[in-house]
């Protein structure tokens, strides 16, 4: 298990922020593959490590958003800031993704299970990131609507197959932000989205003893994995969306979902 938990970090970590659906991926290694998946407790190891890396990738914003954000309660001025606009709508688009994903929680994970609707996911996925070459780079700044629209995509991306970097970002180019702009609220919109669904998974497991009890060997060397691969993917993507590139990982996207559905329809696998 050693070996399969490092692997899955690794992969857990690189497709996490990368527009092809982590959870696609590994619902296919597990239906296609028959690979033996870590217990609920490891996969809530490897959210968390990857949230740790998007956490440091954007600390210098982060930092400065929160005082502007925070100081605007006690300073009108303070309101005109960047920071206390975005800072309502991550909250807003959390409220949004909580509710929808919550909604969808059991038909996911039912979905999970199905190569088909994966693969669909997948296709979906593809066609909205080769959409994206016909959009132009907005140049508008976040709005407290803004994270009502992120917030949308972002929570039907729980279902497995549907990129949530990929259904984000896609939505703030639809709302007119730039590039960057639509990269960055994509990830801050993130952090609360993965720390509540690990919560929600941390209350479902039980008591400190049995989470630890129940880690793989070499979780720490996963996680490790996890994080690391999480910031370079993070570093990549930034590159491709600001060239207007990733666009090549619906080609992908598409073509695993096509393959993914084929092969389950004709019986190959």
């Amino acid at each position: 298990m050693n070996s399969n938990a490092i692997l899955l970090g690794f992969i857990q970590g690189f497709t996490e922020f990368l527009p092809v659906s982590s959870s696609g991926h590994l619902a296919l290694a597990k239906i296609f593959l028959g690979m033996e998946m870590p217990p609920l407790n490891y996969d809530l190891v490897l959210h968390v490590s990857t949230v740790l890396a998007t956490l440091i990738f954007f600390a210098p914003d982060i930092a400065v958003l929160l005082i502007e954000w925070s100081s605007g309660f006690s300073n009108a001025q303070r309101r005109r800031s960047a920071g206390w606009s975005i800072g309502w709508a991550v909250i807003a688009g959390t409220v949004i993704t909580a509710a929808i994903g919550l909604a969808l929680k059991n038909f996911a994970e039912e979905a999970s299970m199905n190569s088909i609707m994966v693969g669909a996911g997948l296709v979906v996925t593809g066609v909205v990131l080769l959409i994206s070459r016909k959009m132009g780079n907005g140049c508008g700044h976040v709005a407290f609507t803004d994270g009502l629209y992120v917030g949308i995509a972002q929570g039907l991306a729980v279902f497995p197959g549907v990129s949530r970097s990929g259904m984000t970002i896609m939505a703030g180019l639809a709302a007119g932000l730039s590039k960057e702009a639509a990269f960055r609220f994509s990830f801050l919109l993130s952090i609360p989205a993965i720390l509540g669904a690990a919560l929600v998974q941390a209350l479902e497991i039980g008591g400190w003893r049995e989470f630890v009890s129940s880690l793989p060997s070499g979780w720490f060397l996963g996680a490790l994995c996890a994080f690391a691969s999480g910031l370079f993917s993070l570093f990549v993507l930034k590159k491709l969306v600001i060239a207007s590139k990733w666009w090549l990982f619906g080609v992908y996207c598409l073509a695993a979902g096509v393959a993914a559905i084929g092969v389950t329809c004709l019986g190959a696998w």
